[in-house]
């Protein structure tokens, strides 16, 4: 946690803002999908509450804290109340982990600006990311409901079947920067374009070294497996109204049903803060050196300590920026694409994404292998 107490309370208050990042960004998600998808389809949306309607985030925040609290007669007590505290979890800890910006000094200390420093950031990301099936398990046994219990078998079998692809498309991230630790990978991502292969390299200074000009493939693999992750459409067949009700979580409302919400949205932002991680450079500003950055911020801080922070405070919101704009991505393609058919889905986890994840990981095996001979 730190050396001494100034430190240990810096650290302590970077883990309650992760946490909060999470919380508070729900209700604006929330907002932006219902402007979002009326925009795409010629509505109004929320316009009564407020200007724009942003007043009627609060409107709902009341209706989900004073609705009815039950539980069914055949539930599981524990089971039942535990899954949406559960629900909160895997997001929440595994967003802690990412680097937001980059590191800034004050006098000796150095703070990262993420909750927590791992150097095998990105296993410990995967292993956390794939504890959600537990509450989706727990709220579907816990409910005593039969639908419930459905939804939570056909979401349990989906996130298990995606993770697989998910994973291997990260693999080829990991051997094209050599390491697991998240801040090297993007230190490695500053540098300008270049491929190389058997001694000959061919520069392409104009780009930067953005892990999607190395991994287009395992980048498109990624998104597309990270909707499921986070049963979203086109794959959001745990919720499937037509057939299941509402999925897992049919017996729950109020609070308990808010609480769900939070776990979904965070795990898009999760995903979408790992997309622009592994594949967009994350927190560095595209075409300017962090060395030009910091350089910048000297000349117009008072001191080098406020120059790391100005410096530190301009990456943040370059990295939320890329990360805001997947996240619109997240909703529109809810409101355009239709949901899949579950043999449809299983089909395309399975027969289509592993086998070109597998070939992805060969192919940058053998491309590395070729080019250190």
């Amino acid at each position: 946690m730190g050396h001494d107490i100034f430190e240990i309370t810096i650290n302590a208050i970077k883990l309650i803002v992760c946490f909060l990042i999470i919380v508070q960004a729900v209700p604006v998600l929330v907002w932006a999908e219902r402007r979002g998808s009326a925009f795409i389809q010629n509505r109004l949306g929320p316009n009564r509450i407020g200007p724009l309607g942003l007043l009627q985030l609060a409107a709902d925040a009341v209706k989900f804290f004073f609705k009815e609290e039950f539980a069914p007669a055949n539930a599981v007590k524990f089971l039942y109340y535990a899954a949406p505290i559960f629900a909160l979890i895997p997001a929440t800890v595994a967003f802690a982990a990412i680097p937001l910006g980059a590191p800034v000094q004050w006098n000796e200390h150095i703070f990262r600006l993420q909750g927590y420093e791992i150097n095998v950031g990105i296993v410990f990301i995967l292993a956390v990311s794939s504890l959600a099936p537990y509450s989706i398990l727990m709220a579907g046994w816990g409910s005593g409901n039969k639908y419930a219990l459905m939804g939570a078998l056909r979401a349990s079998a989906q996130v298990i079947s995606y993770e697989l692809a998910l994973g291997l498309s990260i693999v080829g991230m990991i051997m094209t920067y050599g390491t697991f630790n998240l801040s090297e990978m993007i230190q490695a991502q500053q540098a300008p374009l270049s491929y190389s292969l058997l001694g000959f390299t061919l520069p392409l200074n104009f780009l930067p070294a953005w892990g999607i000009f190395y991994q287009p493939l395992g980048a498109i693999l990624f998104f597309a497996a990270s909707f499921a992750e986070s049963n979203r459409l086109p794959f959001d067949l745990a919720e499937g109204e037509a057939e299941l009700v509402a999925g897992f979580h049919v017996e729950y409302g109020g609070f308990k049903m808010l609480l769900f919400f939070i776990g979904e949205y965070g795990h898009m932002i999760v995903a979408s803060a790992l997309m622009v991680l592994f594949y967009f450079g994350g927190y560095v500003i595209p075409g300017i050196p962090m060395e030009t950055l910091n350089q910048w911020a000297l000349e117009h801080a008072p001191d080098a300590n406020f120059a790391s922070l100005l410096a530190g405070l301009i990456t943040l919101v370059c990295f939320l920026v890329k990360v805001v704009v997947f996240l619109w991505i997240f909703i529109q393609v809810r409101w355009t694409l239709p949901r899949f058919r579950y043999d449809q889905l299983m089909d395309l986890g399975w027969k289509t994404m592993l086998p070109w994840a597998l070939f992805n990981t060969i192919l940058t095996a053998t491309l590395i292998y070729v080019a250190h001979l």
